[in-house]
């Protein structure tokens, strides 16, 4: 992968935000490749397509590309709260990249890959809805939580100024595509217990280490009154797809 950023004709373009989607757009046309397939390109979506920005021209996976100067934590600006919760729940909503440039340098230096079956409800933070003097007044956008997404599903494609290994991007999103035969409701449970391992901090835990953080899921699902054993279901999900190993007595390893 170049890390350059093309610069041909951005004279003509008076903002730096214009100037940095069509830069940023450039560049992934001709850097981005498909990770559910061996295509080495991505064919851009036709124009007007909603959310989607990219298509693979084999096995037809969509894209959307978001880019941005700030580094890639915290949050990523989405479209419409409304919109992207019916696309979680129909499965309908594309894979994501996420870029960070350095407008100074012109640059890229970061890149993620977040599947789209890898979205739990819980990484959709709703904002406010726009005041009564804009041009869409009442309109209500929404934030993606990187830290509510499990690290396992934030692929990195490029990290720190180095691209990654296609073969590693590949490898890292077929781990995850069971996730995809999932119900959207019953896969978040899975990735906000995923999520809740993985900030336990150790390769190996205690189900009792899970447990400890029982208050945390019951805020994000509170219609259930049986926490605990929907997280040893959730266990023996995230085992049965090879991302734990059960030791046995209530311990386990993080694959």
């Amino acid at each position: 992968m170049q890390l350059a950023l093309p610069t041909r004709g951005l004279a003509g373009y008076t903002s730096g935000s214009q100037r940095a989607r069509v830069a940023t757009e450039s560049w992934a046309s001709e850097n981005l490749y498909c990770p559910n397939c061996d295509s080495p390109r991505l064919s851009s979506a036709p124009a007007n397509t909603a959310v989607v920005d990219y298509i693979c021209p084999r096995c037809e996976s969509p894209f959307q590309l978001k880019a941005q100067s700030r580094p890639l934590v915290g949050r990523i600006v989405d479209a419409a709260y409304a919109a992207m919760v019916a696309a979680i729940r129909r499965n309908q909503t594309p894979n994501l990249f996420a870029l960070h440039y350095e407008p100074l340098h012109w640059k890229v230096t970061s890149l993620i890959l977040i599947p789209r079956f890898a979205f739990p409800l819980s990484a959709i933070e709703k904002r406010k809805p726009l005041g009564p003097n804009a041009r869409r007044a009442g309109w209500v956008g929404c934030n993606i939580l990187l830290a509510a997404i499990p690290l396992d599903a934030r692929i990195p494609v490029i990290a720190g100024g180095k691209s990654i290994s296609p073969n590693s991007v590949r490898h890292q999103f077929s781990r995850l595509r069971p996730l995809e035969k999932m119900r959207a409701e019953k896969r978040g449970w899975t990735l906000d217990v995923l999520n809740v391992v993985r900030s336990i901090g150790r390769d190996e835990f205690q189900l009792a280490d899970v447990y400890a953080r029982e208050n945390a899921l019951a805020e994000l699902h509170p219609g259930n009154r049986h926490i605990r054993d929907k997280i040893r279901q959730q266990l023996q999900i995230l085992r049965d797809l090879s991302l734990l190993e059960f030791l046995g007595a209530g311990s386990y390893h993080l694959r």
